[in-house]
């Protein structure tokens, strides 16, 4: 398996996990949703939104942007901070921009070869060290994008189990491909 083969297959781990965690929350109401926790973004929509944010300016950078932020997105967004709330509406509208932006993610994949991996990546920080430019390496964003999405994976399961959700979803990339297998 090639390297880009290697980071495709995380990012496909990535894609199905955030299909099962926005299965998750499907049934939640506004208020669980918006319920706060002392973890993560502080709530589940804020951590949905933040992690649908994250994807996105990574893959902005990837394709050249240097300051991709997603509307809606800045970092200040603490529970009972309204800023950002607008941006994104429903659950749906979430869910439909979120599919759209796998499919970039996807067709990224398609044409980078492993030789793009050592390709410098250029983005301006919004958060820590807000306004400084920051390069790294496709490779090193690429696996960035997947630890991240990892450790705020684990976070919003654990708000879940605190609402009283029993029917958790598994996330864990064997079982994606034991799924595969059948």
């Amino acid at each position: 398996m090639s390297s880009v083969q290697l980071l495709r297959r995380l990012h496909e781990h990535r894609i199905w996990v955030n299909r099962r965690l926005r299965e998750a929350v499907r049934p939640l109401s506004r208020d669980q949703l918006r319920r706060s926790f002392p973890m993560g973004q502080g709530t589940v929509w804020l951590t949905l939104t933040h992690l649908l944010a994250a994807e996105y300016i990574w893959l902005e950078a990837l394709d050249g942007n240097d300051s991709p932020v997603m509307p809606g997105d800045r970092p200040d967004r603490r529970p009972g901070n309204q800023q950002g709330e607008d941006a994104l509406r429903s659950l749906d509208e979430l869910i439909t921009r979120w599919e759209q932006f796998d499919a970039r993610w996807l067709a990224l994949f398609e044409r980078m070869t492993d030789g793009s991996l050592s390709d410098t990546v250029s983005k301006i920080s919004t958060s820590s060290g807000s306004g400084k430019r920051h390069t790294t390496s496709a490779a090193d964003v690429l696996l960035h994008v997947c630890t991240h999405a990892q450790y705020t994976t684990a976070q919003l399961v654990n708000m879940l189990r605190q609402l009283g959700q029993t029917d958790l979803p598994d996330v864990m990339l064997i079982t994606m491909a034991r799924e595969e297998k059948r």
